[in-house]
């Protein structure tokens, strides 16, 4: 038995709090840090004063954002899936996830350029052709843009997934920070993430420090700036002076570069030393510090959230979860993973741990998308309410024996009135406020919810007083306007403290996507009391024709892995790749056995056609006509692979209906209504995915997309 398997199974559940501590930690600290990212510890003081709470409302910006510390983190662990866990990931790997899950220019990266961004100069590596971890290598970028900040703001992930064994955590940090880094900024996240997991069962700092510094070079910068601030912690009571002393020995300007590693690494360690493990108190020392605030305090809150778990987060005089509401945006070319939250986030590493220590995966309520095992989670719901409504309520999680679980979401309900009605609802697509949401990270999304899919809930009404209360499940579309519109199932009355199983199979809404799904809550009389939603979540089996819809948030909901998209007069799927395989893409990585079909019309290219169980922009199966005249299925994984090939005299400008079968290791595919190919994939790769249009380098227009899901032939 593995140490990782020993203290996966001697944590027991309180592993998977700890996790969800950390991933609350990370994103706390991101969002605490993003609105004055880069500023210097004078401006900030000046400006804003020390940082003890959110202060982007007094910046006027939002909360909830795309971040590249947050997007990378939990993006780039998918590798271990990807590969099937394996404990000897390699960095070329981990280097494929990159050229998969990243949008040139658009997503998760910071796009400053070759030889200014490492990211991106290493990104540009991959992509022609140098693997990890040469991609990194100093011998290649050179020493000061492969020490700059980044390998160590994505590592958290790999520490997750390694309780109590930091020799792993550091490996695996080790082999993730060099597809893009080298030299000191891989000794500082291997030093962090060996912390990390050594947190999951060691909660004195010193003795962490002493942990993580074992698995780096003694002789390293980091290492003698740890000594030299551990040195001064003995003496120096004050933060403010370890600060100054910091900036005039180890500040930007002794090292060069955009961010370079050690200037804020040196900041971490300074406010784990000062901030006398109390979260909010070291995450006012990151934040006021400045510098890389977000991906500093993003570092600093995971490793306080997972050393001291929930109730010290809990414990800050601010309320740091209520604003969050456990949401969460992650975009990447797996579109369909986009909208999320911090409690799914925190299962797919728990998964991905017990997968690593040979344990089975853990689905809490029978894998339902919304179960709220997670102390204080809400994973994204809220009380949504007319202006005329003299009802109260209000939301909590909590221990309920009635659950097929151990905990549930309690709405606390008072003064409802037969004319009053409430709703609780969370986001499976780009909400409202984030629409138009600026900055370096655009939210490119698919929904997580479609037409034909069977959405399920269990809730329970204790009264305190009155008799009955009804509810019927709901989503909301967006309209012509992109205005959000209702849809409703039929209403059940429930019955006093006795469960009710809500169903509903979601209607076809014409093209237009689907933002958020709720319950609404109608009275029947006046009633106050609670109610319990023990589960929400559906069965990823859509029926569903993706056409031109109206206003613009229907075109929004395709991941553009291509040039451009554009809705002609002719067709509502317009794209332009200018270089390279591109793909438009659409759907969730949920779904597994279905039909997929369109009328394409190729008008220039190498190759054109429509693609199934789509997992990014290299993981996929696609049925294509190629410029040798020919038609093919193909499995695109690490590489393309031909499954089967035939003669096929297709010609620009003229169109072909395009069909893709897979029904578990079974893929079909047609062309005009005629079966060409009908095989079994053996290697099962690629068992479920979203959909997409390929186009190699041209022009391509397509007329509706149908998604018929269909059962398992095997």
């Amino acid at each position: 038995m593995s140490d990782t398997t020993s203290k996966i199974k001697q944590l027991g559940r309180e592993y998977a709090e700890h996790v969800y501590a950390g991933v609350l930690g990370k994103m706390i600290g991101v969002y605490l840090g993003r609105p004055f990212e880069q500023w210097t510890h004078q401006r900030i003081m000046k400006e804003l004063g020390e940082i003890w709470y959110y202060v982007n409302e007094k910046l006027g910006k939002p909360l909830i954002v795309t971040d590249d510390d947050l997007t990378g983190t939990f993006t780039f662990l998918r590798a271990l899936e990807d590969y099937d866990y394996r404990r000897d990931l390699a960095s070329a790997q981990i280097g494929q996830g990159w050229l998969n899950y990243i949008i040139e220019g658009k997503t998760i990266l910071w796009w400053g350029g070759l030889g200014y961004s490492t990211e991106h100069t290493a990104y540009l590596r991959l992509k022609r052709g140098t693997t990890a971890p040469a991609s990194g290598s100093t011998e290649l970028n050179g020493k000061i843009l492969s020490e700059q900040i980044g390998a160590q703001i994505f590592i958290d992930g790999w520490a997750l997934v390694a309780p109590g064994d930091p020799t792993l955590a550091a490996d695996l940090a080790g082999r993730a920070g060099h597809v893009s880094h080298d030299g000191e900024s891989v000794y500082a996240a291997q030093l962090w993430a060996a912390m990390e997991a050594a947190a999951f069962v060691e909660s004195d700092v010193q003795r962490l420090l002493d942990i993580g510094l074992s698995y780096i070079p003694s002789d390293s910068i980091i290492s003698r700036m740890i000594a030299e601030l551990r040195r001064m912690r003995t003496t120096e009571s004050d933060w403010y002076k370890a600060r100054a002393w910091l900036e005039a020995n180890y500040g930007y300007d002794k090292y060069g570069g955009a961010c370079h590693v050690v200037p804020n690494h040196a900041l971490m360690i300074m406010s784990l030393l000062y901030g006398d493990d109390d979260f909010q108190k070291t995450l006012m020392i990151i934040n006021t510090s400045g510098c890389d605030t977000d991906c500093n305090s993003g570092n600093v809150g995971c490793l306080l959230g997972i050393k001291n778990g929930l109730a010290a987060i809990d414990a800050s005089s601010v309320d740091w979860r209520t604003p969050l509401a456990d949401r969460l945006y992650l975009p990447t070319a797996d579109g369909g993973r986009a909208i999320t939250d911090a409690a799914r986030e925190t299962f797919h590493i728990v998964d991905a741990a017990r997968a690593l220590a040979g344990l089975p995966a853990w689905q809490p309520k029978d894998g339902a998308q919304f179960h709220f095992e997670l102390p204080g989670s809400v994973q994204g719901f809220h009380i949504e309410k007319a202006e005329t409504s003299t009802a109260t309520a209000t939301l909590e999680n909590v221990p309920w024996e009635h659950s097929d679980g151990e905990r549930g979401l309690a709405i606390h309900l008072d003064h409802l009135s037969a004319a009053d009605s409430l709703r609780l609802a969370t986001p499976t697509f780009i909400p409202p406020d984030a629409i138009n949401m600026s900055g370096s990270y655009s939210l490119l999304a698919s929904p997580t919810l479609y037409s034909g899919e069977t959405v399920r809930a269990r809730v329970q009404f204790d009264p305190v007083y009155g008799t009955t209360i009804a509810c019927r499940l709901f989503i909301s579309v967006y309209d012509a306007q992109d205005h959000l519109q209702r849809l409703y199932a039929d209403i059940t009355t429930l019955q006093l403290n006795t469960a009710a199983e809500l169903s509903w199979r979601i209607p076809d809404t014409n093209g237009q996507p689907i933002a958020e799904v709720g319950i609404e809550i109608v009275g029947t009389d006046q009633a106050a009391g609670t109610l319990y939603l023990d589960w929400l979540g559906w069965d990823n089996k859509p029926q569903v024709t993706l056409k031109r819809g109206a206003g613009k948030l229907w075109q929004r909901a395709w991941v553009e892995g291509i040039f451009r998209l554009r809705a002609t007069a002719d067709a509502p799927f317009h794209i332009t790749q200018n270089e390279g395989v591109g793909l438009l893409i659409h759907g969730s990585r949920e779904w597994q056995d279905y039909q997929v079909s369109a009328l394409i019309t190729p008008h220039l290219g190498k190759s054109a056609g429509i693609a199934a169980r789509v997992q990014g922009m290299r993981r996929y199966y696609a049925l294509i006509l190629r410029e040798n005249g020919t038609a093919a299925l193909i499995r695109e994984l690490d590489g393309t692979t031909t499954l089967a090939e035939v003669p096929f005299a297709w010609q620009f400008d003229t169109s072909y209906h395009l069909k893709l079968s897979v029904q578990g290791d079974h893929i079909r595919g047609a062309i005009n209504d005629h079966w060409l190919f009908d095989l079994r994939d053996e290697s099962n790769a690629l068992r479920s995915g979203g959909i997409a249009l390929v186009l190699d380098e041209g022009c391509l227009s397509s007329g509706d997309v149908h998604i018929e899901a269909l059962e398992n032939d095997r």
